[in-house]
C-alpha cells in the first residue's frame, strides 16, 4: 500500500508541476515502442508478400518527403511519426524493415514499430493480411531477448524504464464486428463482444509490461462510425450509430484497465488519449480546426470518395489540409498532426491521467 500511495503522490506532483509550466518534455526518452494498426504502420506490410493490405502505392506519400508511397496509410506523416518528433526522436523503423543480422541491438536500442495496417487486439480479425497484436508483441518478446543478451537484465531495463510504449489497437476488431452477420451478432451480443476485447487486451499489456514497458501512451480508438466508408454505407451519410457506440464502450473498458493496471502495478504509468472526443470535436466543429470537409475522403472516388479505395487511378484532393479524412478509414497527416499535439500537450477530456509530456517527464 505503502508503495502505491507514494507512487501516486509522485504522479500528482509531476502533474501539477507541469500544469504550472514547471517542467520540459524530455528529450531523453530512450527510445519509443510502438504497436498498433494502420494509423501507426511505417512499412511493416511493404514486407507481408501476401497481404492485400498494403499503402505502397500512389496517392499514398504524395505529402510524405520525397513525395513517394513508404506503407503509410496518409498522404503524408502518421501518429507514429509526428510522436517521434514531439519526443526528439527519429522515428521507430518498421520491425520487419530491419536487416536481420547476427547482432541488430543498436537498431532495437533506438526504437521499433510493430505496428500493422489491419491489425487486432483479436487474432481473427484480418486473419493472415496482417501481424496481429499478439504477433507484435511476440516480435518485440524477441527484441526484448536480444537486449538482455546484450546487455544484460539491469541495463536493459533501465533502457525500457526510460522508453515509451505507444499502442494504438482496436478499430479493425470493431469494423469487422459490425461488417459481421446478424447471427454472429445474436450469439455474440455488443457488450460481450467488448469484453472480450478488454479481457484480451488486459493480458497483451501485462505481457508487455512483464517485457519491461513502464510507459504506455494507449491511444483510443475515434468515431469509426464517422469515417467515409461507414457513412457511405448510410443512405442519410450520417455516422454509424452501431460503430460509434462500440467504440465508445471500448474505449471505457481500455480506460479502465489501464487504470486498474497503474493501480496494481506502482511502477507504471499512463497516459490515454480520447481520440473519439477529439476527432468528434473536429468534425462538429471544423471551422475551429482549420477544417473545411469533415465527410468525404480526400482520396478516391465516388460518392464522398469511399465509393473506390485510394487507389492510383483514383483522384486525390488539391486541398489536404482542409479534408480530415484521406481516404475510406484514415486520417490525413494535418488531423494526425492536431490529434498528436493535443496528445502530447492536451488535459482533460481529451487526455489523462496525464498528457504525454507529463508522462516523459516522470
Amino acid at each position: 500500500m505503502a508503495s502505491s500511495s507514494s507512487s501516486t503522490l509522485v504522479t500528482l506532483v509531476v502533474i501539477l508541476c507541469c500544469w504550472y509550466g514547471g517542467c520540459q518534455a524530455q528529450t531523453e526518452v530512450s527510445a519509443v515502442y510502438v504497436f498498433g494498426d494502420s494509423l501507426a504502420d511505417v512499412g511493416n506490410n511493404n514486407h507481408l508478400g501476401l497481404s492485400l493490405l498494403k499503402a505502397d502505392f500512389p496517392h499514398n506519400g504524395v505529402d510524405f518527403p520525397g513525395h513517394k508511397a513508404t506503407g503509410r496509410f496518409s498522404n503524408g506523416k502518421n501518429s507514429a511519426d509526428f510522436l517521434a518528433e514531439k519526443l526528439g526522436r527519429p522515428t521507430s523503423p518498421a520491425y520487419l524493415s530491419i536487416p536481420s543480422s547476427s547482432n541488430n541491438t543498436d537498431e532495437f536500442l533506438g526504437g521499433v514499430n510493430f505496428a500493422s495496417g489491419g491489425g487486432g487486439v483479436l487474432d481473427s480479425t484480418n486473419k493472415d493480411q496482417c501481424i496481429s497484436f499478439n504477433k507484435q508483441i511476440d516480435y518485440y518478446s524477441s527484441v526484448y531477448a536480444a537486449l538482455v543478451q546484450q546487455l544484460g537484465s539491469a541495463q536493459t531495463q533501465a533502457h525500457l524504464s526510460n522508453s515509451v510504449f505507444a499502442l494504438v489497437i482496436g478499430s479493425n476488431d470493431i469494423l469487422n464486428y459490425v461488417k459481421s452477420s446478424s447471427a454472429n451478432k445474436l450469439k455474440n451480443p455488443p457488450q460481450q463482444f467488448v469484453d472480450s476485447l478488454i479481457s484480451s487486451l488486459r493480458g497483451q499489456l501485462k505481457r508487455i509490461y512483464n517485457l519491461g514497458a513502464r510507459k504506455f501512451v494507449f491511444i483510443g480508438t475515434g468515431p469509426i462510425g464517422c469515417c467515409p466508408a461507414q457513412r457511405h454505407q448510410n443512405k442519410t451519410r450520417e455516422c454509424s450509430v452501431e460503430a460509434n457506440y462500440l467504440s465508445v464502450q471500448y474505449n471505457k473498458g481500455a480506460s479502465s484497465l489501464l487504470q486498474e493496471m497503474s493501480e496494481e502495478l506502482s511502477d507504471m504509468s499512463y497516459s490515454y488519449f480520447d481520440t473519439y472526443t477529439a476527432l468528434l470535436e473536429y468534425i462538429n466543429n471544423p471551422d475551429a480546426y482549420g477544417f473545411v470537409e469533415v465527410k468525404a475522403a480526400c482520396c478516391g472516388l465516388g460518392d464522398l470518395n469511399a465509393k473506390i479505395a485510394c487507389l492510383p487511378i483514383s483522384s486525390y484532393c488539391s486541398n489536404r489540409k482542409d479534408h480530415i479524412f484521406w481516404d475510406l478509414f484514415h486520417p490525413t497527416e494535418a488531423t494526425a498532426e492536431r490529434l498528436t499535439s493535443t496528445a502530447f500537450d492536451g488535459s482533460v477530456p481529451y487526455v489523462y491521467p496525464m498528457n504525454i509530456r507529463q508522462l516523459v517527464a516522470m
